[in-house]
Parts: structure tokens; sequence; C-alpha cells
């Protein structure tokens, strides 16, 4: 399985992520850079399919990477059910050009309505 790095250590990159997709379930929406956007895109579609199984070890497992309680609730009790029908592709990545400071290439990642 490959991941990227993105530059820290295992575990600051694994609470980046948690943050991270934390925030997009929460908002809908966070712009952020091209690398980052494509990585959090693969967790939260992992969340969004636990949140579409909707049992009680999905709910715990998804407890255990998200951050918080409320977040998780309106996952299963409104985000999932909005893509019942969906087969994957819960995010859209659009890219919005380069960051002025370090020209870094930006992204906005938000669900699909």
């Amino acid at each position: 399985m490959s991941y990227r790095k993105l530059g820290r250590p295992s575990s600051q990159r694994r609470a980046m992520l948690k943050n991270m997709a934390t925030s997009l379930l929460k908002y809908g929406r966070v712009e952020t850079t091209e690398p980052k956007a494509k990585e959090v895109r693969r967790v939260t579609e992992k969340m969004i399919t636990l949140g579409k199984s909707g049992d009680l070890h999905a709910r715990r497992l998804a407890m255990a990477y998200l951050l918080d309680e409320t977040v998780v609730k309106e996952l299963f009790d409104t985000i999932a059910p909005k893509f019942a029908e969906r087969q994957g592709g819960y995010t859209r990545i659009m890219k919005t050009g380069p960051r002025r400071g370090d020209s870094a290439p930006m992204a906005i990642v938000e669900l699909v309505e």
C-alpha cells in the first residue's frame, strides 16, 4: 500500500489527516495543497463507506479515527444516507492554482452533492 509522506513524521501525518477528515465532514469543504487533498480524499471516502454500513462496529471504527463525536453522529445520520445509491466518488478535488507565498499547488476538497 502506497501513500504520500507529506514531509512529516508518521504521527504528525496521521494527526493532520484526522483533523482534515473531521473538518471536511463537518464543513463540507477544505482548502489545502493538492497532495494533502488527495490523501484526505482517501480517508474521507473510507469514513463515508463506514457510515453507509451503519452498524455499531462501523460507528466505533469511525469514532476511533474522527476527532469529534458530533461529526460521527452527523456522518451516520445525514451524510452517509445521501450517498446510499452511490458506489464511491463521494468527494471532488478542484485545483485552484498556486499559493502566493511558495507557489505550492492548491486545491479545494468538497463533498459531492
